[in-house]
């Protein structure tokens, strides 16, 4: 649930308030600035990354006192992570931002992007029991790495040698949303 929450909340913030800026202008103020692109992008994802550690901190708090979820492993490497798979998901809502022209295509962008994070993860059907080309898919998003990397340091006491590949996979596709973010911001805003 932490993975599914992240998601959809950090996509769906960052591409609402970067299109919001750019339908009202205000953008091309920022651009009028002598600031590079990659610092106006860090400017607006990184309160969302705040925002996103308060609602980590609400659910894993609220998993363990409420819902007597234990927590196994390093609460730290959990945090750690976590951020690690926020940003990642800022970066993609970033991007969206970048091709949407208002806000509500910049909606159904993230809706499109969810939908196959919640169904093809191994959070809606057990990952093991879906056919070969929807775990394949599913290998390419980021909820599905996090959902292990939660599942093993919570359930199991996993350390970061255990989950190195997952670590691996959600650091390949921040870097390559950053990339295609400021590629796309550069492109359209130049």
């Amino acid at each position: 649930l932490l993975g599914v929450v992240l998601t959809m909340t950090m996509m769906m913030f960052t591409a609402l308030a970067v299109t919001r800026e750019i339908e009202r202008g205000t953008m091309e103020s920022l651009l009028a600035m002598p600031i590079k692109p990659i610092e106006i992008m860090i400017g607006k994802i990184a309160p969302f990354v705040l925002v996103g550690f308060v609602q980590m901190t609400i659910i894993l708090v609220a998993a363990y006192f409420v819902f007597d979820v234990p927590i196994l492993g390093s609460v730290p490497l959990l945090i750690t992570l976590s951020t690690l798979f926020a940003a990642s998901n800022l970066a993609v809502g970033y991007t969206f931002s970048t091709v949407a022209q208002n806000q509500l295509q910049a909606v159904q962008m993230t809706f499109f992007f969810f939908l196959p994070n919640f169904l093809l993860s191994g959070f809606a059907f057990p990952f093991a029991g879906m056919p070969q080309w929807a775990r394949v898919i599913g290998e390419t998003l980021p909820l599905t790495h996090f959902i292990r990397i939660v599942r093993g340091i919570m359930l199991k006491g996993n350390g970061f040698a255990d989950m190195q590949m997952d670590v691996a996979a959600l650091i390949i596709f921040m870097i390559a949303a950053m990339a295609l973010a400021l590629f796309r911001f550069r492109k359209t805003l130049d």
